[in-house]
């Protein structure tokens, strides 16, 4: 079976931030994931991930202002200053939470253009930035995601399916920029998702995979999504990349976690 990341953004959120990477350690997780940790400052983000022995597998480029609604930088036009900056700080802290093996991915959030940006207009922005993005990751030896998310959680993004994702990343060229495939947002948008990972995983542009229940998204082994058979199907279509558990658990999170102990 793949091998499993805690995302710490949104499970083991009964214990503050930095205390959640040695709950995910206890809990039997060898790697975590995250969406947003800069408030915390690298240095401690580096302690706590060093003291609990896993591997931090994905983190999230700063997104802009989350609290007025911002959800990404990359395809809003005239915010290339913003979006380069974000980008510069997330390279910085994956080389230092990285090691010499391996750094963590970055996801590259897309963002929500608005109804008067042209579709035109956000895809140009957006092709231009990833591809900045991509040779400024490759420098730091360090490989960017890009998600599609579905417009239900996210009304207005700009990235929504997976054919679009796989589009820029081919258009871009870069061994330093992959699609982070979340099957709970594929569900949403798309279905049929043995096809799915049968059409896109062997392509090798698939760099990160997510799951979580749909529609509800807690726990993966709930609800619509079938885990057990997604999994194999990713192990017999080669994916060797990690999953990241990335869901709200409907209550503790310990508690929610048999999905792990039996896969």
């Amino acid at each position: 079976m793949p091998r499993f990341a805690a995302n710490l953004s949104l499970m083991f959120t009964e214990r503050p931030f930095l205390e959640r990477f040695a709950a995910a350690r206890d809990a039997g997780f060898a790697a975590v994931e995250f969406q947003f940790a800069y408030d915390h400052g690298l240095q401690r983000v580096r302690n706590a991930l060093d003291a609990s022995g896993l591997r931090l597998v994905l983190l999230n480029a700063p997104a802009g202002d989350w609290v007025a609604g911002e959800r990404g930088l990359a395809a809003l036009p005239g915010r290339e200053a913003d979006f380069r900056a974000a980008v510069d700080e997330a390279l910085d802290w994956a080389a230092a939470l990285g090691n010499a093996q391996s750094h963590p991915l970055v996801h590259v959030m897309a963002g929500c253009p608005g109804a008067e940006v042209s579709y035109a207009s956000a895809q140009a922005a957006y092709l231009d930035n990833l591809d900045h993005a991509a040779r400024q990751a490759q420098a730091r030896g360090v490989t960017l995601t890009i998600e599609p998310i579905n417009t239900r959680d996210m009304p207005g993004y700009f990235l929504t399916h997976q054919a679009q994702a796989h589009a820029v990343v081919q258009e871009i060229g870069s061994a330093h920029l992959k699609v982070q495939m979340d099957l709970y947002h594929c569900q949403i948008m798309e279905g049929d998702l043995t096809q799915r990972l049968r059409e896109w995983i062997p392509g090798g542009r698939v760099g990160h995979v997510q799951v979580a229940g749909v529609p509800a998204r807690h726990e993966p082994d709930g609800g619509e999504l079938n885990l057990d058979h997604l999994m194999r199907e990713l192990d017999a279509l080669g994916y060797a990349g990690w999953v990241g558990a990335e869901y709200r658990p409907r209550h503790r999170t310990e508690d929610g976690l048999g999905w792990l102990r039996r896969l």
